[in-house]
């Protein structure tokens, strides 16, 4: 049987396709294993949960370093990419309140892979991830004061000092979603236009 050029770059097309739907599912799998079990997680746990072979996962990520990177590089990506959902999706308003919270919502769902990234020796911290979103947030910010959902005098540095901070204490605070909820309930209470 002989073997057409295009046989070959299809078989590379799947193995390829094959191989980012793996990586993605190590990727959360690894997210939800370092948030239950801490420093304890193994990466035979993280290769049981995304259902592949524990082989799979060392080629994608040869050490535990290069997979915490990474979740937190897939994690800036899903930020910016929900920016973007929600401005396409929901209203002006509801995008950047949705947004603000979606943040700190990650912030406390990441603390324990910031720790272990600190462990590793690599400085990880929120803060400075939220510095890189600055863009998208005042793009948003912008959006919600020409809606007229936020006060026109809130500026940019503003909210993102707000958001480092609110961020900072879901982190290291670690609260639960009904604390989360009320803190977040009075923060949008200020931005909103007065009565």
């Amino acid at each position: 049987m002989t073997h057409r050029p295009d046989d070959a770059a299809e078989a590379g097309r799947r193995l390829r396709a094959d191989a980012r739907r793996n990586r993605a599912r190590i990727l959360a799998a690894a997210e939800e294993v370092f948030a239950e079990k801490g420093e304890s997680a193994s990466t035979e746990e993280v290769a049981a949960r995304a259902g592949v072979a524990i082989g799979t996962v060392f080629r994608h990520f040869p050490t535990k370093r290069d997979l915490l990177a990474a979740i937190m590089k897939e994690l800036r990506t899903r930020l910016v990419d929900e920016a973007a959902a929600l401005s396409a999706d929901a209203g002006p308003a509801a995008a950047f309140f949705d947004y603000f919270a979606f943040m700190v919502e990650r912030a406390a769902r990441v603390r324990t892979v910031l720790g272990l990234l600190a462990a590793e020796g690599m400085g990880a911290e929120p803060g400075d991830q939220i510095r890189d979103l600055e863009q998208v947030v005042g793009e948003l910010l912008e959006a919600a004061q020409r809606a007229g959902a936020v006060r026109p005098d809130v500026a940019l540095d503003e909210v993102m000092a707000i958001l480092t901070a609110t961020c900072q204490g879901a982190l290291h605070g670690a609260w639960d979603d009904d604390l989360r909820r009320r803190t977040l309930g009075i923060v949008f209470d200020g931005l909103r236009p007065r009565a």
